[in-house]
């Protein structure tokens, strides 16, 4: 545990996507760096990856239900947004930058960024095809223009068996991302 994010509150949010395997291993580092991380999980993430897996990581219960209040009596949405120092969106799907760019309020994911004060950091990850659609690079735009931090997919080898832009980031980045947006003192790796 090297501690540089000891004492921040990450909100890990993961939507549904073959990448979602990916978060598993952004939480641990996370975890790792001493930060206290809640995970939320879309409905759709659950069929990619079990909310066991970040359990066990965090020692916390995933949040998915918008209507069972943990924290604030008038909606988990609420007190997920007030506890975060920040929220980590990955991997974000195409439906999911939508939903953020477009100011839908039809989910826990969405309604605690709706609600939510501190930086969000969107990392994509999507089929190259998706990736290069206007529809989706205008979302992309939008969430820029409100402030959100997007993490651009990597290019290589996706899951669809093409080779483009649309792997999410490397954990490892978006981790060292989320140390500069907290404005850690990062140490040099060994």
């Amino acid at each position: 545990m090297d501690g540089t994010l000891s004492g921040r509150e990450i909100l890990l949010a993961v939507s549904g996507g073959v990448a979602a395997y990916k978060a598993a291993e952004l939480c641990s580092r996370l975890v790792q760096s001493g930060a206290r991380v809640t995970v939320l999980m879309t409905e759709s993430a659950h069929q990619f990856i079990g909310a066991t897996t970040f359990e066990a990581l965090t020692q916390r219960p995933v949040c998915t239900d918008p209507f069972v209040p943990r924290e604030h009596f008038q909606g988990e949405h609420i007190g997920l947004a007030r506890r975060a120092d920040l929220i980590v969106i990955a991997p974000a799907t195409a439906q999911t930058l939508a939903r953020l760019a477009h100011g839908f309020a039809d989910d826990l994911l969405s309604t605690t960024v709706l609600a939510a004060t501190v930086k969000v950091l969107v990392a994509p990850a999507m089929n190259c095809e998706m990736w290069a659609q206007p529809a989706v690079q205008r979302n992309v735009q939008q969430l820029r223009d409100d402030g959100r931090i997007l993490i651009d997919p990597a290019e290589g080898w996706l899951s669809c068996g093409q080779i483009g832009a649309g792997r999410m980031a490397d954990p490892q980045q978006i981790l060292q991302i989320i140390q500069q947006h907290l404005r850690v003192a990062v140490l040099p790796e060994a």
